[in-house]
């Protein structure tokens, strides 16, 4: 380790809390939970008594089942009646998983597997993507999405999900921002740690219930130029204050494990960080669980220069503590030769297989091996029912996470009846409509935005349907798209002949609806753009159809934010949909025609164009800040564009309109140790009921080093009727002011504080309070 984290290491250590229970007696270790703890630290010292050396390495080897043209199913299932594998990911159904159980447990010492998978947002009933969640600002239904996906992935036998992703993200190229929840620390980090109660629950060894991996550790969403597995290179004072607290706050509420992240940070390996993985997550954090390289991640560091071959790597990933090797068979080969050269020790081995052995003792596998696999007289007959889905939580869910943008002259809601134009390349994709990590979702059981228009008029309005464009025509992209499943169908008729059929319809047409933006694949793992404007292709439809005159709603369907500034000029209404899953395309029409009334907000910045990026809200100031009112020369701006954002974080219209009272503080100061209260009344003005979330941000305007211009630190989402008016309170204690300080030192300082109460992050009322 070098001088500069040695030292980080010392400096921090003071403000560390640990994220695990520790043994000593306290009130957060209550005598039943001592017992439990030292049984089961008794077991797996006998147990690791008894084992070899193979059978150590084995257990660190986290594998998928072998797939292509010629898979070595056979060798596989040697391996594990060997001990040679000490857990499953990508299989995903009972009778498959309880094949693989049982030749575990043919092996020497029935040492169980554990299985895992990707349930990102949601297993078989697919919920709307990262972002589509985080737009909700419903911890509740956040929840909600969390328990059913456990219970369903529970109910195929699973143990183990890599979720949730918290990766704090400014930079929308990168293609990743779908699986996550934007770029606010602490929305995201409420966000993480709600996902791992409620995958969790009181118990994740339980029948309902699985244990939460987060991810991926550290800062893979700040890699340069938003370029997917590129590097990050980062103060640490930027780490500490924007990027580790969402990880943190999903281990402090129980995450077992920690998905290492692929990008190296300030020039190492995140795989093989010592500092990362030892000094900040076990020293200064208490972690005890697992960590996990993410998908052959070790063998990597040899293309990333710090590793010789191969079994450099495996000794440089195992010393820094990363305990599963993913996917790759560098473990199995080179620990032993390692170990007999002396170039690691047994304590590296013993200390990664006991980590590994601890999760399969809380998941109660040693009692039970079977316990979510269950018997086989219980395994549905059919794992794709109908029956197994949740479609009620789905639509709830979708609903809230939908973003109105723009409704210019109160186009929207539309009316059930007339001619209504649906056009665009995505208007009946399913596929798209469940987003990317899509689990064991089905196709054929999610709803396009056509289908859910078609359950919502029936015979009472008309519906014309023309394709238009593709979602890109250059073949290029397409094939990068297509290589490893069909992402893009490709319509092969001449664009201007799509074009000309879908201005025919909107001709027919009293309004017309464009469903445009990305496909599922195009905001992906290995998808990151260069740029972030709706392809070309479908922008030339949009003129099309915008040149018939007839009322313009662009549906958007996207992994990331765009830049809209056309769309924006142009369309009537904007309706923001992400990938909004199973059931998107009847949430989608529950809010076009007003059956439900949009709510969403937005989790990142859209900006006007690519140039603007970083572009996020809680930035710092500078010493020449531009001020739109007073556009001076020398500011930091741009000149030959409009600055700021063309819909700011936190955004989202509603069909009524909301009014919000001043601040009201309950004191002009706060003692140490005190609290402030913030109130506003806010009032629904208009003449629908609706939900919106009121948001407080805090600006901290003189302090020891340069501090944000505001940062979110409270919301509430809140439901009022027509002329109803509520009071929001929100509780101000230290802990909401505090910060990293040059030495990395957390707390408070004394001084003015500003309060800053709004429905959005630029439009706010404000107040002061000072800490003394």
């Amino acid at each position: 380790m070098n001088k500069l984290r040695l030292t980080l290491s010392l400096l921090i250590a003071l403000a560390a809390v640990p994220a695990f229970a520790q043994t000593s007696h306290t009130p957060g270790n209550p005598p039943s939970m001592m017992r439990e703890h030292a049984a089961r630290e008794a077991y797996i010292d006998d147990l690791m008594r008894r084992m070899t050396v193979d059978e150590k390495i084995g257990q660190l080897r986290l594998v998928s089942l072998p797939a292509g043209a010629n898979p070595d199913r056979a060798g596989f299932m040697a391996d594990i009646r060997e001990g040679k594998v000490g857990a499953v990911f990508n299989t995903v159904t009972p009778k498959d998983i309880r094949v693989l159980q049982q030749a575990a447990l043919q092996s020497r010492l029935k040492i169980p597997l554990f299985f895992a998978y990707d349930v990102i947002h949601g297993q078989r009933t697919i919920f709307p993507i990262g972002l589509g969640l985080a737009s909700t600002w419903n911890l509740d239904a956040i929840r909600q999405t969390g328990r059913v996906s456990a219970l369903e992935a529970s109910a195929d036998g699973l143990d183990l999900t890599w979720s949730p992703m918290v990766d704090i993200s400014r930079d929308p190229r990168w293609g990743r921002n779908s699986e996550g929840f934007g770029e606010d620390t602490y929305l995201t980090s409420q966000i993480g740690a709600e996902l791992v109660k409620a995958y969790q629950g009181d118990d994740p060894a339980a029948p309902g219930s699985i244990m939460a991996v987060v991810k991926h550790f550290a800062a893979y969403g700040a890699v340069e130029g938003g370029r997917d597995y590129n590097t990050v290179d980062m103060s640490p004072l930027r780490l500490f204050q924007d990027y580790l607290p969402p990880y943190k706050a999903a281990l402090d509420a129980g995450a077992a494990g920690v998905m290492i992240a692929l990008n190296s940070l300030n020039g190492v390996p995140a795989t093989g960080d010592k500092w990362l993985l030892q000094d900040v997550l076990r020293k200064q954090w208490g972690f005890k669980g697992i960590t996990i390289s993410d998908h052959g991640a070790i063998l990597e560091m040899i293309k990333h220069g710090v590793a010789a071959d191969g079994r450099d790597a495996a000794r440089l990933a195992i010393t820094a503590g990363a305990d599963m090797s993913m996917s790759d068979t560098i473990y199995g080969e080179n620990l032993k030769p390692l170990l007999d050269s002396g170039r690691i020790g047994m304590a590296d081995l013993d200390r990664a297989t006991r980590d590994v052995l601890r999760v399969k003792y809380d998941l109660g596998l040693f009692r039970d091996p079977y316990r979510h696999i269950g018997p086989p007289q219980n395994d549905p007959p059919d794992v794709n029912a109908e029956s197994r889905l949740h479609r009620g939580a789905a639509r709830e869910v979708a609903r809230e996470s939908l973003v109105l943008l723009k409704n210019q002259g109160g186009v929207l809601p539309l009316r059930k009846q007339g001619t209504i134009a649906v056009v665009g390349p995505l208007a009946k994709s399913q596929r798209d409509m469940m987003g990317n990590w899509s689990a064991a979702g089905r196709t054929e059981q999610t709803v396009s935005v056509y289908q859910g228009l078609a359950n919502a008029v029936g015979e009472r309005a008309r519906l014309l349907y023309a394709k238009g464009a593709n979602v890109i025509d250059d073949p290029e992209i397409v094939k990068y798209l297509n290589l490893y499943e069909q992402d893009v169908d490709v319509d092969p008729r001449p664009p201007a002949q799509l074009i000309d059929e879908a201005v025919a319809a909107a001709r027919q047409a009293d309004v017309v609806l464009a469903v445009v933006g990305e496909s599922q694949g195009m905001a992906h793992e290995a998808s990151s753009r260069s740029d972030i404007v709706i392809p070309d292709s479908q922008v030339r439809l949009l003129k099309a159809l915008k040149a018939t005159g007839k009322p313009l709603v662009i549906v958007l369907m996207n992994g990331r934010p765009l830049a809209l500034t056309w769309e924006n000029d142009n369309a009537d209404a904007i309706l923001e949909t992400w990938f909004a899953g199973t059931e998107g395309g009847n949430a989608i029409a529950d809010v076009l025609f007003g059956d439900y009334n949009p709510s969403g907000k937005l989790p990142m910045t859209f900006p006007r164009s690519v140039g603007q990026i970083p572009i996020y809200y809680n930035h710092l100031n500078t010493g020449r800040p531009f001020d739109p009112l007073h556009p001076d020369k020398y500011t930091s701006r741009y000149f030959d564009a409009t600055n700021g954002p063309l819909y700011p974080f936190g955004y989202g219209l509603s069909y009524t309109t909301f009014r919000l009272s001043d601040v009201a503080l309950s004191d002009p100061s706060m003692p140490r140790g005190g609290t402030v209260q913030a109130s506003v009344t806010i009032t629904n003005t208009g003449n629908r009921d609706g939900a919106t979330v009121v948001q407080l941000y805090i600006q901290d305007p003189v302090a020891s080093i340069s501090r944000p211009v505001k940062e979110l630190k409270h919301f509430q989402k809140v439901m009022l009727k027509a002329g109803e008016s509520r009071k929001v309170t929100f509780v101000l204690d230290e802990d909401d002011l505090a910060f990293y300080n040059a030495q990395l030192h957390y707390g408070a300082e004394p001084g003015l504080f500003n309060v800053y109460v709004g429905l959005d992050s630029q439009d706010v009322k404000q107040a002061s309070f000072t800490l003394k």
